[in-house]
């Protein structure tokens, strides 16, 4: 229960890793019953704005500045309610547009924590919807003798050590924004961005919107390091210009110099390349029979330490999309049940089912995308936030 007193509140949080990424769970009853005084809480907590965030619980990283907030669902196929803030570390920014994956990885285990959800032995499905894009995720929780099992034997790059599986299922993730797999209508657009010239791009809506350029296009090669891509502010200002223009081709905005402010979330920047032999950001070479397609996530105008769940999620189902410019640089030999990405600290495995649409081949109606991930409850407490 939340504590309330004069200029501050003890607010009952768990701090959970889920996936590649770290965030505060918090159950909905702990939060002010005024959804408009969420931010205040959300961002006094995490320590924004300020680059270090050390006065909070945030990690000075998009990946690290993130909350899901969580209740007992009403809707009939859905057990619990998750709503993902995004918490800008240097800005006065809550995003709520979008969600994200590897934050989803943790929802099930906190359900199960906080007795949301009854643990079954062997594994405990825990189905989630998704408030942010209207989507139901399922999520398969190794559980033992009534508890979270977190320990295992599976590897994910990213993320020292190994744990538990946990598959998270995106049941028909298509069309997040309300328009379909393909919100513009087109397989491919072509954005004139100022200062530069045309891009080549699909924008592509599967549990998270995202725009795909070629690596070429931009002047990269698609193996870059995150300390590469970060390091070059011309390329971190094309990267957000691409996506700008796309946002406003989503109607999200209207000018798209005020993408990072106006929806710094959505849609996420990518940017992808055939497969190609390559060095992981911590020095491990890969080969590039080891992947299916290089590919590199942008993250709050940053580049993604690794790859993000929703955007493996989008990145499958535009690689069955014909045309797209997955599609165009994926191996031709790739199982789309097993879609290997080559991403800044590794490879991530992601598969789609999908079928084909009798009026348009073309363009599948995807059924679901899935993935593995961890997770692992790394506290529990009361967080203290003076307003």
């Amino acid at each position: 229960m939340t504590e309330v007193h004069e200029g501050m509140i003890k607010l009952p949080v768990s701090i959970i890793r889920g996936g590649t990424s770290k965030g505060v769970y918090i159950l909905e009853e702990d939060l002010p019953k005024d959804k408009n005084e969420w931010d205040a809480v959300l961002l006094r907590m995490m320590g924004s704005p300020d680059r270090k965030q050390i006065d909070g619980l945030g990690g000075s990283q998009s990946v690290t500045s993130k909350v899901a907030i969580i209740k007992k669902s009403e809707r009939p196929d859905a057990d619990v309610d998750y709503t993902f803030a995004q918490v800008s570390v240097d800005k006065p920014i809550v995003s709520y547009k979008g969600n994200c994956g590897n934050i989803s990885s943790g929802v099930g285990p906190f359900a199960i924590e906080k007795g949301l959800v009854e643990a079954r032995e062997g594994t405990t499905s825990v189905r989630i919807y998704n408030t942010n894009t209207d989507k139901i995720i399922v999520g398969e929780v190794s559980t033992k003798n009534g508890e979270v099992k977190y320990e295992g034997d599976f590897a994910i790059a990213g993320v020292p050590g190994t744990a538990s599986p946990i598959k998270l299922k995106f049941v028909d993730p298509s069309g997040t924004l309300g328009n379909g797999l393909l919100p513009t209508g087109n397989v491919v657009d072509v954005l004139e961005v100022p200062g530069y010239g045309k891009v080549e791009v699909s924008i592509v809506d599967a549990a998270n919107p995202l725009v795909f350029a070629k690596a070429v296009d931009l002047g990269l090669k698609g193996g870059e390091t995150p300390d590469e891509i970060n390091g070059d502010e011309e390329k971190l200002d094309l990267l957000e210009k691409v996506r700008g223009l796309a946002a406003v081709k989503l109607g999200l905005i209207s000018d798209y110099t005020k993408s990072a402010w106006e929806t710094p979330g959505i849609p996420k920047m990518t940017f992808v390349a055939e497969a190609a032999d390559y060095t992981t950001a911590d020095g491990k070479a890969l080969k590039k029979s080891d992947i299916d397609l290089l590919s590199r996530m942008m993250s709050m105008q940053k580049a993604h330490p690794s790859y993000a769940m929703t955007g493996a999620m989008c990145t499958a189902a535009a690689a069955v999309i014909k045309g797209s410019i997955v599609n165009q640089v994926l191996s031709k030999d790739t199982d789309t049940q097993f879609i290997r990405i080559g991403h800044a600290s590794g490879v991530l495995e992601c598969g789609v089912d999908y079928v084909e649409d009798a009026e348009n081949k073309d363009v599948p109606k995807i059924d679901d995308t899935f993935g593995f991930r961890t997770a692992n409850l790394i506290m529990e407490g009361k967080a203290v936030i003076r307003l």
